[in-house]
């Protein structure tokens, strides 16, 4: 019984959330953090997520056919742009959850669903193994390598530019 008093609860609230009167004196943070769990239900939050992760797979898809077509680079241009530019964006909008009065499920729709869709890590690592199997080492090593700092940095730099 007690498990399904905690799974509801789960389920009311979201992960890592806490009911009202829980929240440890936030003030108008927890209030604006709580408007859409108040009046988006569960079922909804999950259309949203899968909403925004297709839009976000179809942005991707586009931008991705255009740089290819446009661009020559050693790596693939396509896929880092689009890790690079999504991880700016996953670590501005996370930041903006963090540091001010954004809604967690702004994060949860735009960065799950929208984000999640938009960014590709599996066409980044494929995409690598397929450097090393046609033996182009330094490009292997520049791809693999150069996406995992660049994404780290622009997450970061995107926290950063929140906290201002």
């Amino acid at each position: 019984m007690a498990r399904r008093r905690l799974l509801a609860r789960h389920a009311h609230h979201g992960p890592g959330r806490v009911a009202r009167g829980n929240r440890g004196g936030h003030g108008h943070r927890a209030a604006a953090r709580r408007s859409w769990a108040d009046a988006v239900s569960p079922a909804l939050l999950v259309v949203l997520v899968a909403v925004s992760g297709g839009v976000g797979a179809v942005a991707r898809f586009v931008l991705d056919g255009v740089l290819r077509s446009r661009l020559r680079w050693v790596v693939p241009a396509g896929t880092m742009i689009i890790n690079v530019s999504g991880s700016l964006l996953l670590g501005l909008l996370t930041g903006l959850v963090a540091f001010h009065a954004t809604p967690d499920d702004w994060r949860i729709v735009l960065g799950t669903g929208f984000l999640g869709g938009y960014t590709t890590f599996s066409t980044a690592s494929f995409e690598t193994a397929r450097l090393v199997i046609e033996r182009k080492g330094p490009a292997s090593v520049l791809n693999g390598l150069g996406m995992l700092v660049l994404t780290v940095l622009a997450a970061t730099a995107g926290l950063a530019l929140a906290a201002l």
